[in-house]
């Protein structure tokens, strides 16, 4: 079912969701969180189809902010709000307004939102593009006790991981920490299985993606140990590989969907790794609605520790073999040359 509202406002709005409900025989309320996604006519469509996909596992109140661009100072001066509430099939399981904000009202979203919260209902802000630098203090972010942003869309995606580092506030999370969740608990499920002291771990995923970043942070942090990022083609995560006192352990996924196991002393395993969706990822975050510390933690620690610390671990050039005596004397400068190899920088900088 399906209500359009022209230059309407939000008791209107709330009338139209109660008279809705009654037209299909579901009167009472059964949503139990709302979640607001902030986004432009262009994401509008995938950020909701991931959002009702979503609402299959969370039923929830979906309000949907789009903020329309003004192009003559008489539009910009004119204030409009224009409604389409979705109930029933379309809407899978949960509610959905549609909110299209026009002139003045678009830097006061806030006012429209929040008559349409669900009362003692936990409140979720997404953010699928253009996050503000400091959520938190959104006028929009304030309202809410989760916060979701995805550094992966962003214009400079590794110096998005900085700012987000700078300004977070317990609450905050984001979908490139949340695409990691299979990588972690499948490399924690392989140290469990041996006894063994990691001594050092590379990283190996596409150039400019924050999630080979946030891993490679979370590994260091955690094992307290140097970790090296490498490029690859992609897909995404491509690799991780960890030195131990008993061997490698691999953790190698080439295709973005089957990866391998391989563990020094053990056959190799075939792991199912496939690259989620954002419908997944978004339901994934809607099952805590607490702090995520592991992320804040991971976050914190830093690019710039991160990059001394690979800078340190960097392999040498390969040592060249002993020359005869004669070529010893033809060759002075070969050693030196050996010595001065640079180290291996990260390419996502």
């Amino acid at each position: 079912m399906k209500t359009d509202l022209t230059d309407t406002t939000s008791s209107k709005i709330n009338k139209a969701l109660v008279l809705g409900r009654r037209a299909i025989g579901t009167p009472a309320v059964g949503m139990v969180l709302t979640l607001v996604i902030v986004t432009d006519e262009e994401n509008a469509y995938d950020a909701l189809k991931a959002a009702n996909e979503a609402s299959r596992e969370h039923p929830s109140r979906t309000l949907v902010v789009i903020k329309r661009v003004s192009r003559s100072p008489r539009d910009r001066s004119k204030a409009r709000l224009d409604a389409e509430v979705r109930l029933g099939a379309d809407a899978s399981t949960g509610e959905t307004v549609v909110l299209r904000l026009y002139g003045e009202v678009v830097d006061h979203a806030q006012s429209v939102v929040l008559p349409l919260l669900l009362p003692d209902a936990p409140v979720v802000v997404w953010w699928p593009v253009n996050a503000p630098t400091d959520p938190a203090k959104d006028p929009l972010g304030a309202l809410a006790q989760r916060r979701v942003t995805d550094s992966y869309a962003a214009e400079q995606p590794i110096q998005e991981l900085t700012a987000r580092a700078d300004a977070y506030t317990p609450g905050d999370t984001d979908l490139a920490w949340t695409r990691i969740t299979p990588w972690r608990s499948m490399l924690a499920a392989a140290l469990d299985q041996v006894v063994c002291e990691v001594t050092s771990a590379e990283v190996e995923g596409e150039e400019f993606n924050p999630s080979v970043e946030l891993l490679a942070m979370w590994l260091s942090d955690r094992l307290k140990v140097p970790v090296r990022r490498s490029t690859s083609t992609g897909p995404g995560l491509t690799s991780v590989r960890m030195e131990t006192s008993t061997g490698p352990i691999v953790l190698d996924r080439p295709d973005g969907s089957l990866a391998t196991l391989s563990i020094q002393g053990q056959p190799d395993r075939a792991v199912a790794l496939k690259r989620r969706d954002t419908a997944e990822l978004i339901a994934e975050e809607l099952r805590r609605l607490d702090p995520d510390d592991t992320y804040a933690t991971a976050l914190k620690f830093g690019l710039e520790r991160l990059d001394e610390e690979a800078a340190v671990t960097a392999p040498d050039a390969e040592p060249e073999a002993e020359p005869a005596p004669a070529a010893a004397e033809a060759k002075p400068a070969a050693k030196p040359a050996a010595k001065k190899a640079p180290a291996k920088k990260a390419a996502a900088k």
